[in-house]
């Protein structure tokens, strides 16, 4: 098997695995925080696992050995846990996910800021729809039961901050992350431990948080490494895939339909970044050639 087709395998099995996310913060009945503390714990647990068994001590030394970078990634990975619990427990799983998809609007931003790349026409053209996109979001969620702004909001800033850790570690690409990624979620359970009475709800529910944990444990390992071995526009392309299962997953098992203007602003956003990660694929081929 050639690295490309492998990249492109582990990818869309971490995407695979990330659907169910959403769906997991709907059928847990608990606090928002609690389900937070133990998605980062019982992720962070697993992967810290997988690390020592596979690569051992060493690697974890190295990932951390990455100075600032290392620890801006760490800090803001960590944030995106309890973030992403917030986000989907205050608004429709529909407008989290197409905000989510947002994420290479704001990769381009934070690389023209701290990296000093340049912003193409086609991504400026590709901003204005992704942004008229989140526009109409916004006025949905105005009229939609389910949908709020704070969890919209919540939603942004995950998206940003998950843009802004994988900008940071850009400096260290050769140093893999994935040993670091347990600190971040494990230090983020921890943080939100002093808030909530965590034990209660497990009695009953402990299957569902442990598959939660699992879920995302398998799916943070597999988007850290398939990245690796193909391109950004192919990893762009295959984290679209979340913005359209993980909505209908949700409406199917517990029947949140989200609502007429989270599927008008979702297929604005999906069908701008489509169009614009084609054409940039397409423009790749052709200097191949």
């Amino acid at each position: 098997m050639n690295t490309h087709l492998k990249g492109l395998i582990i990818t869309t099995l971490g995407v695979l695995f990330v659907v169910p996310d959403s769906l997991f913060v709907r059928l847990i009945e608990a606090d928002p925080l609690v389900v937070a503390f133990w998605r980062g714990l019982t992720a962070g647990v697993l992967i810290l696992i997988g690390v020592l068994a596979f690569q051992g001590v060493g690697a974890i030394k190295a990932s951390l050995n990455t100075g600032r970078a290392g620890l801006v990634y760490i800090v803001l990975m960590g944030s995106t846990a309890p973030g992403f619990v917030m986000a989907v427990t205050q608004t429709s799983v529909a407008n989290v996910v197409f905000i989510f998809a947002s994420m290479p609007v704001f990769s381009s931003i934070f690389a023209r800021v701290f990296l000093g790349e340049r912003i193409g026409r086609r991504m400026v053209l590709t901003m204005v729809g992704v942004f008229v996109g989140l526009g109409i979001l916004a006025y949905g969620s105005h009229e939609s039961e389910i949908a709020s702004w704070k969890g919209d909001l919540w939603a942004v800033f995950v998206s940003a901050a998950y843009a802004a850790a994988l900008t940071a570690v850009r400096r260290v690409k050769d140093v893999s992350m994935i040993p670091v990624i347990p600190i971040s979620y494990i230090g983020a359970a921890l943080v939100v431990l002093p808030f909530v009475s965590p034990l209660a709800p497990v009695a009953e529910q402990w299957d569902l948080f442990l598959y939660h944990g699992l879920f995302i444990a398998v799916a943070t390992c597999f988007l850290t490494l398939g990245p690796r071995y193909i391109s950004s526009v192919e990893v762009s392309l295959l984290i679209l895939l979340e913005s359209v299962l993980a909505p209908l997953l949700v409406w199917a098992v517990v029947g949140e339909d989200p609502g007429r203007w989270a599927l008008v602003g979702g297929a604005v956003v999906i069908g701008v970044l489509l169009i614009s990660n084609m054409v940039l694929l397409r423009r790749r081929k052709e200097r191949v050639a």
